[in-house]
């Protein structure tokens, strides 16, 4: 029973934070248009109210840990879930995210992610999306801000395993900025698909930077090290042993 009452909950709660993204979203659209600073509050308010809502009615509470960065830097996520993907935009001051094009198509979203500085990337041509993304990147950064990068290029359920791409090196080495991998366990809570939430502590960890200038090769090894081993090390924290889930 008091599964099935938790699934009703869930059920509710998805349907209230989609119908809130659209009030906000069009209440703060007049504003957006015309600033990023519009653009960027919104969405802040959206995922600081999202993650509100996600401990009050399914029992989610959210931790971010670590330092989150300040300035100009490229962050190499591990991507679970929606819920780190807010997480990690209500933890730095000027997030802007590598998204799938058809995201700029989206209703809503489209548009603030445009607004927000948001870089599209075709999943289809690699070789010419990963050349396309560099050079948008580099542009997009006149102005400063934080780049989020998920390096497996999709969300990846807890226990499961996709390799690391090698778009996140590129960027690193094209940019020069330093890189904080970011780990989580928000997957544990909230899947990337389904509808039932569990309750319990979701965390996003920012881990210690890579500094600029590390060869492409051992930056990836880096990278997928620091982050695999942190992202189990917070699951198993919760109860969830990844070598078991599959």
């Amino acid at each position: 029973m008091s599964e099935a009452i938790q699934w009703v909950r869930s059920l509710i709660f998805m349907i209230i934070i989609y119908a809130w993204m659209l009030v906000l979203g069009l209440v703060f659209a007049p504003y957006a248009l015309f600033s990023k600073k519009g653009a960027s509050q919104a969405c802040r308010t959206y995922a600081r109210s999202t993650m509100w809502l996600a401990r009050w009615m399914v029992g989610i509470r959210c931790e971010v840990r670590g330092s989150p960065p300040s300035g100009e830097v490229v962050i190499g996520a591990k991507h679970q879930s929606f819920l780190d993907i807010i997480m990690i935009f209500a933890a730095i001051p000027h997030g802007k995210f590598i998204m799938k094009r058809e995201l700029l198509w989206t209703p809503i979203i489209g548009m603030y992610a445009r607004r927000l500085g948001c870089i599209p990337v075709n999943r289809g041509k690699k070789g010419v999306a990963v050349a396309k993304m560099v050079k948008d990147v580099a542009k997009e950064f006149a102005e400063p801000g934080q780049l989020v990068i998920y390096p497996q290029g999709t969300r990846v359920a807890p226990g499961s395993y996709k390799p690391y791409k090698v778009g996140t090196a590129v960027l690193y080495e094209g940019l020069g900025f330093p890189c904080v991998p970011v780990a989580t366990n928000a997957g544990v809570f909230w899947p990337r698909t389904g509808i039932m939430r569990k309750p319990g502590l979701a965390i996003v960890d920012f881990l210690e930077p890579i500094e600029s200038g590390v060869q492409r090769d051992e930056f990836l090894v880096r990278l997928e090290d620091v982050i695999e081993t942190r992202s189990n090390e917070l699951m198993r924290e919760v109860g969830f042993d990844p070598d078991e889930a599959h």
